[in-house]
């Protein structure tokens, strides 16, 4: 197939849905760990019986269930509310069918969670706000059994195959022990360029605001390991499926040329997943056949097959701006929260985006972080670390932080719903000068037990 025919494909997918978009729906996914308090390994026996509860409790509908017989997933029709298990059954999500007012989903929210955790009491196990599984060493830290969780681990563990490419990190099963909180909102092809840009170059700066992932015994000054994990595994052999654009884009089509520079690894034949080398979209599709190697009752076979342009449905990016075929930008660079302040970061979201041309003009004037010779994803590098650079004054710093809030907190007051309540958490942060990340590892570092801390991450 011609090159033109499958970047109008692209377009159909992507770009389309964009075309003549006014709606401003908000779509919310939370991640949580589950943490077995006796430090022991988390019993799936205990989180089957929870979604069966929960199912009859809250009127869900199993959606998926596993090759074992079990319930992975559940939706409410009513609403498109569902909760899964991500990657593992040590991972809890709760997603949130779209809505208008960031009130209903912090509502519903907080119904689920206080049922979840009220089950989970008598097991002594917890939900908790942390974008690491803090137990994860006690845990069975293997992928939910159905294809596509068996697939992901799968591509995950097969970096050697490729450590001439690049230097990898040592947990190919972070995606069993890793909790993120992600941020769905309606855009328009008018303002998709603009929103991109400058949602990229905020990225240093929310790394202020929301890192919540730290392995102390592994880098501890690292405050947040979920960007590691995604550059540094197989996701990352192309940097375009991952993290941060690494350009200034201009037009539509430079967005399209952009996703046509990005990589598939995995397809779907019949009720099989196959995993094969990464391979550029256009390249692939363009390609007489690929070999791959799919799963067969415990063991791994080799299979060719023929690229369709149908393929194109399973093309999965981890942008931390990642347009997706709903007219949506998914904003997914975030650990997941504290759980009092869960709701922080759509507000923040929410808020900036009623403010884009405002925040535009605030991050291309800056000099702050900006103008000192760093790329917006050399920024991002630094500023997930501990301590801050030195070309950084930290005054200005927090006061140009103040002034994102700020701006946030007037897009949402425009929206007269109420919603700047939940930026609260956000100026407590600024005003301590102190990430969740960097409030955990202070307490350790004075005598509190991780135990303790989990239970302060998991309160209302």
């Amino acid at each position: 197939m011609t090159k033109e025919f499958i970047l109008q494909k692209l377009y159909e997918k992507y770009i389309c849905p964009t075309e003549g978009n006014t709606e401003r729906f908000i779509g919310v996914e939370i991640e949580m760990p589950i943490v077995n308090l006796n430090r022991q390994a988390v019993d799936f026996a205990v989180i089957h019986e929870l979604t069966k509860r929960f199912c009859e409790r809250f009127g869900f509908t199993v959606a998926g269930i596993d090759d074992e017989g079990n319930a992975y997933c559940a939706e409410k029709k009513e609403n498109g509310d569902i909760l899964s298990y991500d990657c593992s059954y040590n991972n809890l999500e709760l997603s949130f069918g779209r809505e208008r007012d960031l009130n209903i989903i912090h509502d519903r929210f907080h119904e689920y969670y206080a049922f979840i955790q009220e089950y989970f009491e008598r097991y002594r196990y917890t939900l908790t706000g942390m974008g690491v599984n803090p137990y994860r060493k006690y845990n069975r830290n293997f992928p939910a059994p159905n294809g596509r969780y068996r697939m992901l681990y799968h591509h995950l563990h097969s970096y050697r195959k490729y450590e001439g490419l690049m230097k990898f990190h040592p947990f190919p099963e972070f995606g069993t022990f890793s909790s993120a909180s992600q941020v769905q909102l309606d855009v328009s092809a008018e303002r998709l360029v603009q929103t991109l840009n400058v949602m990229n170059r905020l990225e240093p700066l929310k790394a202020l605001l929301l890192c919540n992932s730290v392995m102390p015994d592994y880098d501890k000054d690292l405050l947040c390991c979920r960007d590691v994990f995604w550059e540094k595994s197989t996701h990352g052999i192309n940097p375009k499926n991952i993290g941060m654009y690494d350009t200034e884009l201009d037009t539509l089509d430079d967005v399209l040329d952009y996703i046509a520079g990005t990589s598939i690894y995995c397809v779907e034949r019949g009720n099989k997943y196959i995993n094969f080398t990464p391979v550029n979209i256009v390249e692939y599709l363009q390609s007489d056949s690929v070999t791959g190697e799919y799963y067969d009752n415990g063991v791994y076979r080799q299979i060719t097959f023929e690229p369709d342009i149908g393929d194109l449905k399973t093309l999965r990016t981890f942008k931390f701006e990642d347009l997706t075929f709903r007219g949506t930008i998914e904003y997914r660079s975030s650990c997941t929260q504290p759980i009092s302040s869960s709701m922080a970061l759509p507000a923040l979201q929410i808020g900036l985006l009623e403010k884009l041309d405002e925040l535009d003009g605030l991050l291309r004037n800056d000099n702050v972080v900006y103008r000192h010779g760093y790329s917006p994803k050399q920024l991002r590098e630094k500023l997930i670390r501990r301590p801050l650079p030195d070309f950084i004054d930290k005054d200005r710093l927090y006061d140009l932080l103040k002034k994102i809030i700020d701006l946030a907190a007037d897009g949402l007051r425009s929206r007269g719903l109420g919603e700047e309540r939940f930026l609260a958490p956000l100026y407590d942060r600024i005003a301590r000068r102190e990430t969740p990340a960097e409030t955990m590892l202070n307490a350790l570092d004075n005598g509190t037990s991780l135990e303790d801390i989990i239970q302060q991450f998991a309160k209302v």
